[in-house]
């Protein structure tokens, strides 16, 4: 499917010099009287290389045309994150490489969508926002206005966020998955 360069989104996957290639990154630029141009930063799917390029504004794109089946997050071994399809029961195992960073949001029995392209797993989709507890952060300071300080806490997965002072280790958290930043103490 063709789209315009600027439709281009991060996480988008596009068929660039005839390989697929993860937008990692996009910037709009429209520099005085010249014409606009979409800066990105794109990753190739089968080999991991990473490379920029910028593309005009009028520029077609080829975004892959990707299918999405809902999984299980089972378990990780140390090299491999196991996935369970949920309608097929079948297993599958990802990489580092496929997951790009987004392992610090998985939690055992998350349910997830799982790109595939030509049957092929090649990465995930995460819901805009996961609950984690955190597992060690600096005790709460006396005093404190809630938008005054952060600190970081690191959660059960590892992933380190600022949180507000007055936020304690054992408190479940909302967390964005786009930003990895804090949102609010987890309801529930």
């Amino acid at each position: 499917m063709q789209i315009s360069a600027t439709a281009l989104r991060q996480g988008m996957v596009i068929i660039y010099n005839g390989d697929l290639h993860r937008v990692a990154n996009v910037l709009h630029v429209t520099p005085g009287n010249w014409r606009g141009m979409v800066q990105t930063k794109l990753r190739n799917l089968r080999s991991g290389n990473g490379t920029e390029h910028r593309f005009r504004s009028e520029d077609k794109v080829e975004r892959a045309t990707l299918e999405q089946h809902e999984m299980e997050y089972l378990y990780a071994d140390g090299e491999q994150w196991h996935f369970m399809n949920t309608e097929t029961f079948e297993q599958i195992a990802l990489g580092s490489e496929d997951l790009t960073g987004n392992e610090v949001y998985l939690l055992a029995n998350t349910r997830i969508q799982v790109e595939f392209h030509d049957g092929r797993p090649i990465g995930i989709e995460l819901p805009k926002t996961v609950d984690l507890v955190i597992t060690t952060t600096a005790p709460p300071i006396k005093g404190a206005t809630a938008a005054a300080q952060l600190k970081p806490a690191t959660t059960e997965t590892g992933l380190i966020v600022q949180v507000p002072s007055f936020i304690e280790t054992g408190e479940a958290i909302r967390v964005e998955t786009a930003t990895g930043e804090y949102v609010s103490r987890a309801k529930g």
